[in-house]
């Protein structure tokens, strides 16, 4: 009997010292309510905002500028690549791609 005692009293003790519910946690508004609803929760992003930049994203990526589009070709030819590291794109565009040129 005298281990029964000493065995329930251990349990409350741990149960007590587990259980605890502290004031940190109290502190938070997401206790009382944890979840909100869908309108306050995307009230800092507007969807047409993301979908316009979404779009324009999109857009920018098929149609490049000239320079880009040159700049990119060159890019891709290590000669070019490398005259441009001296020149710059345009003058290396020029000396290996230009339409006048005939080789």
């Amino acid at each position: 009997m005298r281990t029964l005692i000493i065995f329930t009293l251990l349990a409350v003790m741990v149960m007590a010292a587990t259980c605890y519910e502290s004031h940190e946690s109290m502190e938070s508004h997401e206790y009382l309510n944890p979840f909100i609803s869908r309108r306050r929760a995307n009230d800092f992003i507007q969807a047409d905002a993301r979908l316009e930049a979404l779009s324009q994203e999109r857009i920018r990526e098929r149609v490049k500028a000239p320079r880009e589009r040159q700049r990119e070709i060159c890019e891709d030819y290590i000669p070019c690549k490398q005259y441009s590291l001296y020149r710059g794109y345009g003058a290396a565009y020029r000396h290996y791609f230009d339409r006048r040129r005939t080789k």
